[in-house]
């Protein structure tokens, strides 16, 4: 149940993370406080940036092998994201590189995590 709940609490944190940049980044846009191609990079950094900085936590609350943790946290985004493009009907390239970004940036973070995880001292 640990684990659920461990894994709950990233996707949790990573969606309204993701949400409440957007909104932002949408408004900024909007207002044209900022160009389109501004607008495109900083779309994909906020992904990379949540998505990295979520599976740090992770990695942190990980007892060994982070990097399976960051591909199970990648799989389970995978098949949202996967999930709304079939609803919406927009499959294409961009969801396949997208998917492979995200599976990247999760084990990467995960690994990252693990390895700068306090170690208990053994007296």
């Amino acid at each position: 149940m640990k684990v659920v709940k461990r894994y709950l609490f990233v996707l949790l944190s990573i969606i309204i993370c993701l949400i409440i940049l957007s909104l932002l980044l949408s408004t900024l846009y909007y207002f044209d406080y900022i160009s389109t191609d501004t607008y495109k990079v900083l779309k994909i950094t906020i992904i990379v940036l949540t998505l990295i900085i979520n599976s740090i936590v992770l990695g942190r609350n990980s007892i060994k092998n982070g990097y399976l943790d960051g591909i199970k946290l990648g799989i389970m985004l995978m098949l949202f994201c996967t999930l709304v493009a079939f609803s919406q009907k927009a499959i294409s390239m961009k969801l396949v590189l997208y998917n492979i970004i995200i599976l990247i940036t999760t084990t990467l973070g995960s690994m990252i995590g693990i390895n700068t995880k306090k170690k208990e001292k053994k007296e």
